[in-house]
């Protein structure tokens, strides 16, 4: 076993679990509206996806279905958030590290077939990565009191519900940089 396959087993291990606990948040209560249902499967199907990514070879999911998919997951995160009930930059702010996600597995078969040139393919890589790991690292630290500066319990958040959501997005966050980056 080479440390490129222990790689991908820890990446297997960390999307399917993220897979599982989207797929068992895509079950939501009636309560919750299309958009939110949506954003749910996106997640699930991106999380198992990411999961089986890395064993592929190339040619067993044809690229275009792959980059027609996630580039339309990726344009459904701002434009539900502009047809959304409350329309602002504040929902499209919010929604779009899960547009740059479904943009980094749209961009993976254009980047790995050689479709743009190297310097073209380089700088969209290291923006989508950028933005990927910005995300990772607030989204896993957000509920890190320490990180603050706060003294005490203020402004400590005891959602858990949220802190999970965080550590499962900012999870997948930090391991789609990290596919991105490698060579399949």
């Amino acid at each position: 076993m080479t440390a490129t396959d222990v790689v991908h087993g820890m990446l297997t291990a960390l999307f399917a679990a993220s897979a599982v606990y989207a797929l068992r948040r895509a079950v939501p209560p009636r309560s919750s509206g299309w958009r939110d249902r949506g954003d749910r499967l996106l997640h699930t199907v991106m999380a198992s996806a990411m999961a089986v990514l890395p064993w592929l070879r190339d040619g067993e999911v044809p690229a275009r279905a792959q980059v027609v998919f996630f580039a339309a997951a990726a344009l459904w995160f701002p434009l539900t958030a502009v047809l959304g009930r409350r329309p602002g930059p504040a929902d499209l702010v919010r929604r779009s590290p899960y547009a740059v996600g479904m943009a980094a597995m749209a961009w993976m078969p254009v980047r790995h077939g050689g479709v743009t040139d190297a310097r073209t393919g380089d700088l969209v890589t290291g923006v989508l990565t950028l933005c990927l790991l910005a995300y990772a690292l607030r989204s896993l630290t957000r509920d890190m009191p320490g990180l603050r500066g706060t003294s005490g319990r203020a402004g400590v958040s005891m959602d858990i519900g949220g802190a999970c959501d965080r550590f499962w997005h900012g999870s997948t966050a930090m391991g789609t940089a990290i596919v991105l980056l490698m060579h399949h």
